[in-house]
């Protein structure tokens, strides 16, 4: 059986009336696809049609479904975590995940014991849910930096790469930690990473695996991914590294009254240390309406590395390991076992008390919207790798639909992550379609969307300076008032085409708590702002990012 692909009600000639305007829902694809029970199996990639620049002007994506997933949750076979994967699953099934990536820490107990047996509940876990694409990952901790998400499609090798990868290119198994400015062993360190990303996509192109892919996970927490070493990462191989978490899971971690006095969404709670890159500002230590500061600052490290007319994307995850107000802990070790010699903790136990956690379960709180034409395993990768993507959180929205197109065309446009050819002076226009929250979040609100922003960026082509994390020429430049407004609706935003080519990118909130921007009111009159520490709420200020629509102005 190969990938499902939209059959012929999908192509808007057929029947245009019988699909919901912003396009069809995921709840369709899966019924009208028939897949709903159906095995999930791997045939030929199913990659997007994307608008190609050998085409000529304007631009026409095809229709989109999005599923809904998290590339950031963790197991027993984590050394920190505590669930089993059946208990991750039956949770992200209940709060509608489509697909879920399970990626355990690097440890030597997880290269050499874990990963396999891993391995053989991930084959358990996808026949007894039919309905979840569940991939296998690793959380990678890169040479001289953070973490990253790396995950396979699913095949005779996906085991086999992610040990081999974690025994090979992990920072913290060499010893390759070293990453502060001048130190001896931080240019190897740095170079390693960059090693690490080329030798996957060599497994990929060689047809190893079917597909992989990188995403780097709290890009800001320790200040220790360098700008210049995301530019790196991305450079060496662009189809594999995609992206980075806008937003962090641990988003309970600054619940009133659980968390502390001094926490923070995200576990964010921390200062510049050595191993800082030395040219953040101290405000990029924290989250901004529970996103990383290099995401929520408008003209910030995002932005200023997509002027450079390249993309990369957001998403935002769970990075569940202890879920807040849960009552479960951690078995005990039978004598002589630990996690080196076993690869795996013992099965949790119920205590009926509320245990230590910062944690949402999958899908909970946290949720990255992915655009398919087709639903399998490398549909999703592939969707990801396009950019097709928007994320939210507190379920603010059931659904968005991006699309910029010429006003002479009669096409669809292009959607989020693809590109639009144009001439000088056409007029084109970004057409947004919502659909509002029709049903309570698992916290128990209705939630409503108050206000719909446009940030417009300048493409100036590669940074002359690679550590750059500022794109001054990026500013919102509408900010539309949906207070009230319900069910499903479009705005129209026309934009203006000069010489330059540029970018656009969405957000949005429930306007419960905003103030000036971090880079002041000319750019960012209205944006996300840091919360009290210890009295941050994450249901009482959600927010939506979008990823970004290119537009490449072309001589005449």
């Amino acid at each position: 059986m190969t990938e499902q692909q939209l059959p012929d009600w999908a192509d808007p000639a057929v029947s245009p009336a019988s699909l919901d305007p912003q396009g069809v829902s995921r709840r369709q694809l899966l019924r009208r696809a028939g897949l709903f029970g159906a095995a999930f199996a791997l045939g030929p990639a199913a990659t997007p049609a994307l608008a190609s620049a050998q085409r000529g002007l304007g631009g026409d994506d095809p229709r989109l479904a999005f599923v809904v997933g998290d590339h950031h949750v963790h197991s027993v076979y984590s050394h920190d975590a505590k669930y089993t994967f059946s208990q991750q699953a039956r949770a992200a099934a209940k709060y509608g995940l489509d697909w879920m990536v399970f990626n355990e820490h690097s440890n030597f107990g997880h290269a050499q014991y874990g990963a396999e047996m891993e391995h053989k509940e991930i084959l358990k876990a996808r026949a007894e849910n039919p309905r979840q694409l569940i991939f296998q990952g690793l959380e990678w901790y890169i040479p001289a930096a953070e973490h990253c998400t790396v995950f396979a499609a699913p095949g005779p090798h996906e085991v086999d790469l992610l040990t081999r990868f974690e025994l090979a290119y992990d920072g913290k198994l060499l010893g390759y930690t070293e990453g502060s400015a001048g130190a001896t062993d931080t240019a190897r360190n740095e170079a390693h990473a960059v090693k690490a990303i080329q030798w996957l996509a060599e497994q990929r192109r060689t047809g190893y695996v079917d597909d992989v892919l990188v995403l780097a996970n709290h890009p800001l927490r320790l200040g220790i991914d360098s700008p210049h070493e995301m530019r790196n990462w991305r450079d060496a191989a662009p189809e594999i590294m995609i992206g980075m978490e806008g937003a962090p899971g641990a988003q309970g971690a600054a619940i009133p009254g659980w968390g502390g006095p001094t926490a923070i969404r995200g576990e964010y709670q921390n200062s510049p240390s050595a191993q800082s890159w030395p040219g953040y500002p101290t405000g990029a230590y924290l989250t901004y309406g529970g996103f990383d500061w290099a995401t929520a600052t408008v003209g910030g490290l995002w932005d200023s590395m997509l002027a450079e007319g390249r993309l990369f994307s957001v998403t935002t995850n769970s990075d569940n390991h202890r879920t807040v107000f849960d009552t479960w802990k951690n078995g005990d070790w039978p004598a002589g076992r630990n996690f080196d010699n076993t690869g795996r903790l013992p099965d949790p136990v119920n205590t009926d008390t509320p245990q230590p956690g910062s944690d949402f379960w999958p899908g909970e709180f946290s949720r990255t919207h992915v655009g398919v034409t087709r639903y399998g395993y490398r549909a999703v990768m592939a969707g990801l790798r396009a950019g097709r993507v928007w994320v939210d959180h507190g379920h603010l929205l059931d659904g968005l639909d991006v699309r910029v197109k010429r006003d002479c065309d009669a096409g669809r446009g292009v959607a989020l992550g693809g590109r639009l050819r144009v001439r000088k002076g056409e007029k084109i226009t970004l057409y947004v379609t919502v659909t509002t929250a029709s049903r309570a979040n698992p916290r128990g609100i209705l939630p409503e969307l108050a206000h719909v922003d446009v940030i417009r960026g300048a493409v100036r082509g590669p940074a002359a300076d690679r550590d750059t994390w500022k794109a001054p020429d990026t500013k919102v430049v509408h900010a539309k008032d949906v207070s009230g407004r319900k069910g499903t609706y479009t705005l129209c935003f026309p934009l203006a085409v000069g010489e330059e080519s540029f970018y656009v990118r969405l957000r949005g909130s429930d306007g419960n708590r905003h103030g000036t921007g971090y880079l002041g009111a000319a750019v960012d009159p209205h944006g996300p702002v840091p919360h009290e520490l210890g009295n941050g709420d994450p249901w009482a200020d959600t927010w939506f990012y979008s990823n970004p629509v290119f537009v490449d102005v072309v001589g005449a």
